[in-house]
């Protein structure tokens, strides 16, 4: 047997760098951007410790199976001897199949504590990540308010379009935290207008946090309650949720949806979102950002077309 299968090839953390690096540059760094950067670092590590942690099982089954079909292979299945005392030619290789099976065995078993040990450092330094950047983002959205300018458009009489204009910088997640109460999952989220699929519109959402590559473009019903159901963070991508009460009780999930120089407010309606807005839905939407702006968390303008 190797001494890579012996002792194992992966160290305690299953990464060169680990949770606690990725740690140390979150604490002595101050800025949002930089802390997110360490988040991200974080997050790719621990994707290659997993599949580091995999590979290694992976080539372990592949041992077990090969010394297994050898020892078939050569027809030394072991027999029991009918003569008392005499040890056929096939117990030899029963033993050296036994003592094989041994030291895989417990090579198994020290993989798995040390990937074991591995996922709670992650899990521990996630958990660090999380609260640390939250409270960092609590702290900037006291001593400082966001600028949000809103701007009407009218079509008709009744209805319009609301923009508001594009917002950079720290600005867009110290209002993902101020709009629902949660961080996003990416420093840059809101100005990302990538697709894995250039013949699809950019998705609302990152694959983090749980939700899988395939699921993330829900419909605007299943958005709406990812949203509400969140934690800590929400993995949002090129858009911003608001949930707006309405005057009889309930509420209306809005979103500014990235539209290059503007952010345009779209309201959900069943399981799609609708750009153009009723008066009395423009008005609430505004209403609200307007009392946001009197309760002095944020600064606001309106620009009426």
């Amino acid at each position: 047997m190797s001494e890579s299968t012996k002792g194992g090839a992966l160290g305690p953390m299953g990464a060169a760098g680990g949770p606690e690096a990725a740690l140390a540059r979150l604490r002595a760094l101050e800025t949002l951007e930089s802390g997110y950067e360490a988040w991200l670092e974080l997050k790719l590590e621990h994707a290659a410790s997993v599949a580091r942690f995999r590979e290694e099982r992976e080539r372990l089954n592949q041992q077990g199976s090969f010394l297994l079909g050898a020892v078939r292979a050569a027809g030394l299945e072991p027999v029991a001897s009918e003569v008392p005392g005499l040890v056929p030619a096939q117990a030899s290789a029963g033993d050296f199949l036994r003592d094989a099976e041994e030291r895989l065995s417990k090579t198994r078993e020290a993989l798995a504590a040390r990937e074991a040990e591995s996922e709670a450092g992650y899990t521990s330094a996630f958990e660090e990540i999380r609260g640390t950047l939250k409270d960092r983002v609590q702290r900037y959205l006291a001593a400082q308010r966001p600028h949000l300018t809103l701007l009407l458009r009218r079509v008709g009489t009744e209805r319009s379009i609301l923009h508001v204009e594009r917002v950079t910088g720290d600005t867009p997640v110290l209002l993902c935290l101020l709009f629902t109460g949660r961080i996003p999952s990416r420093y840059g989220f809101l100005l990302d207008d990538s697709t894995e699929d250039v013949s699809l519109a950019p998705a609302p959402l990152y694959p983090d946090e749980g939700v899988a590559p395939a699921h993330v473009r829900p419909d605007a019903h299943a958005l709406s309650e990812l949203v509400r159901g969140a934690r800590e963070v929400l993995p949002l991508k090129g858009m911003l949720p608001l949930s707006v009460p309405r005057p009889g009780g309930g509420e209306d999930f809005f979103r500014l949806l990235q539209r290059g120089a503007v952010l345009e407010v779209e309201v959900a309606e069943g399981t799609a979102f609708r750009n153009v807005l009723g008066r009395e839905e423009a008005e609430r939407f505004a209403g609200h950002l307007l009392r946001l702006k009197l309760a002095g968390r944020i600064e606001l303008d309106i620009e009426p077309g």
